[in-house]
């Protein structure tokens, strides 16, 4: 009988070593719970990102469908007369875009003419010339250029800016320039202050706080040993940023370049101030004249007919047109910029 019981007993003692040896161990349950976890924030991420890229080319569609739906009047109605018509008259329903548009291309190329090269040199002012302890101070004072609200830069301009310019800047440009083919028709007419001229001045303004900042901060991510092995062979800083620097950071600065222009066609409030609102298109850059922007701030209010609004609408169209455009070929350039650095 006692042989019996020991035999029970070696058969429990090995049914539960059998058991113990089939449970998994307490670590390894854990690490089981730790990536199912892990599994499911990474399953809520992944959607998640989807979900807001997704919403981004929704919204951009709806944009997109809303423009074209509420410009369809106005399309059936002028149809391609309407980009190189300048008239502007709300009482007959009579609508052109030729002069917004052109006022928005040359107050854009005047403003980038002005603050590329300046930009491009306080960028390199700050990382090659300027003594260190001022470096920072300075930097910070043109980033604090970027964050003025533009209604600010828009009352600066018409009380300090125009004046300035009517008064100093503009009759000299007559005079020198009354002579010389083109330019005489470039800087014609009476000095009004305001107009196409202040307008892409004060567009330059705002747009170098870009330039200069993203300028600067891809100029300083060049290796210090590219810049040193150039000075070690007698090249000058001039030299050096023409050949190595600027090469090496060509596509940061043409990425700046971009982002500047982007804001400069579509700023509002500050044009609208001193541009002169005036709905034609003239070949002195000293005349007034308006900007699709300005135009849609000043007139949106007061459209009260349907083709008046989708003739506003459309140059809302024309605008959207415009920058994508205008990002679509500095995207081709860049990766035209890439490909050659990478040959």
């Amino acid at each position: 009988m006692a042989s019996g019981l020991d035999d029970h007993r070696k058969g429990a003692v090995v049914s539960d070593m059998v058991s113990d040896a089939a449970r998994p161990p307490v670590a390894e349950i854990e690490r089981s719970r730790i990536l199912a976890r892990f599994a499911v924030f990474d399953f809520c991420f992944r959607n998640l990102t989807r979900a807001a890229a997704i919403a981004v080319l929704v919204i951009l569609g709806g944009v997109i469908l809303s423009l074209v739906y509420g410009s369809l009047p106005a399309i059936r109605a002028y149809g391609f007369g309407f980009l190189t018509s300048q008239a502007w008259n709300p009482v007959t329903d009579n609508f052109g875009a030729a002069a917004p548009v052109y006022g928005t291309v040359m107050t854009s190329a005047i403003a980038m003419l002005v603050a590329v090269p300046v930009g491009i040199g306080i960028a390199i002012f700050l990382t090659e010339l300027c003594p260190y302890p001022l470096r920072r101070p300075i930097g910070a004072a043109i980033e604090l250029l970027a964050g003025i609200p533009s209604i600010i830069y828009g009352i600066w301009g018409l009380f300090v800016l125009a004046p300035f310019l009517q008064q100093h800047v503009e009759p000299i440009l007559i005079a020198a320039c009354g002579d010389i083919p083109v330019l005489s028709t470039l800087f014609a007419g009476p000095p009004y202050g305001i107009g196409v001229l202040t307008a892409g001045s004060i567009l330059a303004i705002m747009v170098l706080p870009f330039i200069a900042s993203i300028s600067r901060d891809v100029f300083e991510t060049v290796p210090p040993m590219l810049k040193e092995a150039a000075f070690g062979i007698g090249c000058t800083t001039w030299e050096v940023m023409r050949n190595v620097v600027i090469p090496h950071t060509r596509v940061g600065v043409l990425g700046g370049v971009m982002l500047g222009l982007g804001r400069a066609l579509g700023e509002t409030m500050a044009v609208t101030f001193v541009i002169g609102n005036a709905h034609k298109i003239a070949g002195s850059l000293l005349a007034p004249g308006t900007t699709i922007s300005a135009t849609i701030a000043n007139e949106f209010t007061e459209a009260v007919g349907d083709l008046y609004t989708s003739a506003l609408i459309e140059l809302g169209l024309i605008l959207f047109l415009i920058t994508f455009i205008v990002l679509a070929c500095a995207r081709f350039m860049l990766m035209r910029v890439e490909r050659r650095s990478g040959g």
